[in-house]
């Protein structure tokens, strides 16, 4: 590994390291809780290092939901073009999808959440809350494209498609909360990924045409 590799191998590293260590504060703390000093110290570097890499612990709070939300659209974007799969099947694999960013990271998913569920988001500025909103947009237009296309061809019963992305991603949203809060009473039980699917099914049948309609 030459030189230049090396440092680019000690920068991504040196970034992660920063990352991890805000995710769990921005959680505990919120935004405006959490300084760029408590990010500092719980990465154990100093203040000055964390400027090297962020801007601002707005860009920093900003970087964790791009990568979170990046790679959720990057998972739906292939199930979206995927000829292969019925439109039954994609539905399901949105589902999926969703399921394991959650997986891949709980706490950087969780951070996304929270930009959504709390106020401290206001003190982003309007063009880093355009680009995350667009990922969002991205991610929902594509859910809601499938069901619309369903309803064309008669598959599933004619709604707003949008409605139904917003529900599939609300009912989504609210079980991983659910059932986070159950694990702090007890971290031994782990239902979030069978009650999802359950869920997931009880909505496809409500939303499926019925031979008899």
């Amino acid at each position: 590994m030459g030189i230049k590799e090396r440092k680019q191998k000690e920068k991504a590293l040196r970034r992660w390291q920063i990352q991890e260590a805000a995710k769990g504060l921005f959680i505990e703390k919120g935004l405006v809780g959490t300084t760029i000093e408590d990010i500092a110290n719980k990465a154990e570097l100093s203040p000055a290092t964390i400027y090297q890499y962020f801007k601002d612990k707005d860009d920093l709070y900003v970087s964790l939901n791009f990568e979170s939300l990046q790679y959720l659209l990057d998972q739906v974007e292939k199930i979206y073009e995927n000829k292969k799969l019925t439109l039954e099947k994609k539905m399901h694999r949105f589902k999926d999808s969703m399921y394991k960013a959650f997986q891949s990271d709980p706490r950087l998913f969780k951070n996304v959440l929270q930009f959504q569920l709390v106020s401290d988001f206001k003190s982003l500025n309007k063009e880093q809350l355009s680009n995350i909103n667009e990922l969002y947009q991205k991610i929902l237009s594509m859910i809601a494209g499938i069901y619309q296309e369903g309803v064309h061809q008669g598959e599933f019963k004619d709604m707003h498609a949008m409605i139904y992305a917003d529900i599939v991603f609300g009912i989504f949203v609210g079980l991983m909360l659910w059932e986070d809060a159950k694990k702090r009473i007890n971290p031994k039980k782990d239902f979030f990924k069978s009650t999802l699917d359950k869920a997931f099914d009880i909505i496809m049948q409500g939303v499926k045409v019925s031979s008899s309609e």
